[in-house]
C-alpha cells in the first residue's frame, strides 16, 4: 500500500489566524489557585468498509480561557487537506481533515493544557438582569433546550421563593441534584434533550442530560446558562468518579468526555457548576446526599471547578464548518466523521477509531 506524505501543522494560539472567543473582564478576574499541566495526545485511524470513499473528520479543540491555556499545539496527518477553523456560530475551534483517496486515514494531534482551578466569588453577584449581548444569547432556546411549556412551568415552581438570579440558580441546582440521577445504561454522555426529560419525567441520564436540564430550567427563568463540553484529563482529589490516572500521572482518557455547566451573574461573571458529577459520585461511591463526601462535592461544584478537565466549547444545535451531512449537530464534545455522508459512530472509539491519552506533569 502506497502511503501518502504526511502533512504537519503547528499553531501558536496567539499567532493563529483563528479568532478565539474573548475572555470577559469578569471571567478573567476569577482568583487562581492550583495550576496543573497536562500533555494530551489524540490519535485517529479512521475505519470504514468503504475504504475509497471521501472521508471527512471534525475534531473539537480546547478553548482558550482565563482558567485554561493551550500551548505547543501540533498535528500530523496523511490527509489530503487539514486545517483549523472556528467558522461556526459558537466559534468552536475545530481541526478539519479530509481524505479523498483510499488507504489509511491517520491523524495525530498533540498539545499542552495548563489549567487553574476555578473558584467564584458569589458575594460580587448583583440582582441585575441586564446582560451583555453575548451573554443574553444563552437565554435563547434551542432544539434540545426549550424554555417554555412544562420546562418553564417547572422552573417557576422550583424558583417560586427566589428573587435574585443567584437564588434562582441555587434553587435549580438543589432541585437537579436532589431529583436527577446517573444512569450508566445511557450511551456516551447522553443526548441532553431537556424538553423530553422534563415532559416525560426522565430523571436518569448522564452528564449532558443532567447539565441540559439545569441549563433549560435556568434560561426559562431568566438566568443565562450553558453547557461546556470537554474531557477529563487526570485524577480528582474527591473521587475516581470525577477523574483518575496512574501513579505517574498517565490517564487513558478515551471515553472520558464530560459536560459541565456555567451560569451568568451580573457582577460575578460566568459561574462554574457541575450537577452531573454530584450524581456520578453518588452512584460510583454508593452514597446518598446525606453522606459527608457527597455534601462536600455538592457544595463545591456550585461555583467551582476542579480543573482535572478541559473544555472544548459551548455549542448546541449548530452547524459545523465545512457543512457536514448531520446538521444541525446536537453537540460537539466528540470527534465527528463521515464517509460519503455516512456518519461514523462517535460513541464507539474502537470502531471509529480514535484513542486519547493525557500525561500530567507531576
Amino acid at each position: 500500500m502506497q502511503r501518502r506524505a504526511f502533512m504537519k501543522g503547528c499553531l501558536a494560539l496567539g499567532a493563529s489566524s483563528v479568532i478565539l472567543p474573548q475572555v470577559s473582564i469578569l471571567e478573567a478576574s476569577e482568583p487562581k489557585s492550583k495550576t496543573r499541566i497536562f500533555f494530551v495526545t489524540n490519535s485517529y485511524n479512521l475505519k470504514h468498509e468503504n475504504k475509497n470513499g471521501l472521508t471527512k473528520l471534525w475534531v473539537p479543540l480546547p478553548q482558550e480561557t482565563s482558567y485554561q491555556k493551550v500551548s505547543d499545539f501540533k498535528f500530523s496527518s496523511n490527509a489530503t487537506n487539514a486545517y483549523v477553523t472556528d467558522k461556526n456560530s459558537y466559534k468552536a475551534r475545530t481541526l478539519y481533515a479530509e481524505w479523498k483517496n483510499g488507504g489509511e486515514k491517520l491523524l495525530e494531534v498533540t498539545y499542552t493544557i495548563t489549567t487553574n482551578e476555578r473558584n467564584s466569588d458569589l458575594s460580587k453577584a448583583t440582582a441585575s438582569t441586564k446582560y451583555p449581548k453575548d451573554v443574553a444569547h444563552y437565554l435563547k432556546p434551542t432544539a434540545h433546550i426549550p424554555t417554555s411549556g412544562k420546562v418553564k412551568e417547572l422552573a417557576l415552581k422550583i424558583t417560586e421563593n427566589s428573587k435574585t438570579p443567584l437564588e434562582k440558580a441555587k434553587a435549580i441546582y438543589a432541585w437537579v441534584t436532589e431529583n436527577m440521577y446517573r444512569d450508566n445504561a445511557v450511551v456516551g454522555c447522553g443526548l441532553g434533550d431537556a424538553g423530553k426529560a422534563i415532559e416525560q419525567n426522565i430523571m436518569g441520564g448522564k452528564c449532558t442530560d443532567i447539565s441540559s436540564v439545569f441549563v433549560a430550567l435556568s434560561r426559562s427563568v431568566g438566568v443565562p446558562a450553558r453547557e461546556v463540553f470537554g474531557i477529563r484529563l487526570g485524577s480528582s482529589r474527591y473521587s475516581k468518579a470525577c477523574g483518575s490516572s496512574d501513579e505517574k500521572g498517565l490517564a487513558k482518557i478515551t471515553g472520558g468526555e464530560h459536560c459541565r455547566v456555567e451560569f451568568y451573574l451580573d457582577g460575578a461573571g460566568w459561574v462554574p457548576c457541575d450537577p452531573a458529577d454530584v450524581a456520578k459520585v453518588i452512584l460510583t461511591e454508593k452514597m446518598t446526599l446525606n453522606d459527608p463526601l457527597v455534601k462536600e462535592v455538592r457544595e463545591y461544584f456550585f461555583g467551582n471547578w476542579e480543573m482535572n478537565w478541559m473544555g472544548y466549547n459551548t455549542a448546541r444545535d449548530f452547524v459545523l464548518a465545512p457543512t457536514p451531512a448531520q446538521k444541525p449537530l446536537n453537540m460537539f464534545g466528540y470527534p465527528y466523521a463521515e464517509v460519503e455522508d455516512e456518519v461514523l459512530d462517535y460513541y464507539a472509539p474502537a470502531a471509529f477509531a480514535y484513542s486519547f491519552i493525557s500525561q500530567e506533569k507531576l
